[in-house]
């Protein structure tokens, strides 16, 4: 998983159609264990479009995304929030949020 600043997940955002960012504390535990359940999919899907910014450096896009708390994982289209997943109960659960929309 790529670690972006602010600066560059609004570059990478404007080259991908479809970009999956896993928003984090370093200190928080749940972070912890939704980042290593990530990893997991990580490698089950090498091409997933997945990266991990640290909410502490990203104020303009906590803002204008409205996350309102972490472990968060956004669901960008075109750079555009489309979903979020607050609560990664299990690794299906995660698994199934980030499979492409059927149609």
């Amino acid at each position: 998983m790529i670690e972006l600043t602010e600066s560059e997940l609004l570059e990478r955002i404007t080259e991908e159609k479809r970009l999956f960012v896993f928003i984090y504390t370093p200190f928080c535990g749940t972070c912890g264990v939704a980042r290593r359940m990530l990893e997991v999919l990580e490698q089950m899907r090498p091409n997933m479009p997945l990266a991990a910014a640290n909410i502490l450096y990203m104020p303009r896009l906590t803002e204008q995304w409205q996350i309102t708390s972490v472990p968060c994982l956004l669901k960008l289209e075109d750079g555009v929030p489309i979903n979020r997943l607050y609560a990664m109960q299990a690794i299906d659960h995660v698994f199934r949020f980030m499979e492409p929309d059927p149609g």
